[in-house]
């Protein structure tokens, strides 16, 4: 089991996902940041259904330590914006 697991937020199909790109640690994902790896997901082209808005919140909240559901509504706002953005 990856380090990335014991993290609020990431189970077995997203820590997958996040070794295909070279992201295996919890310092790499926060060097890396939720919307810089969420973009990098993306370019992976797996089904659309799995880059949705909750997939960013999961990275976000892992990166501060908190369920996604327990994020600001500030920062969800912002992530949200993002999201639209980059669809």
């Amino acid at each position: 089991m990856s380090e990335l697991t014991n993290l609020p937020n990431i189970g077995k199909v997203l820590n997958q996902q996040l070794s295909k790109i070279d992201i295996t640690t919890e310092s790499e994902l926060k060097k890396f940041g939720s919307k810089r790896v969420f973009l990098k997901l993306k370019s992976l082209n797996a089904p659309d259904r799995f880059y949705c808005i909750q997939m960013l919140y999961s990275l976000e909240g892992a990166i501060e330590n908190v369920a996604y559901t327990e994020l600001s509504n500030d920062k969800k706002a912002e992530l949200l914006k993002f999201f639209n953005e980059n669809k």
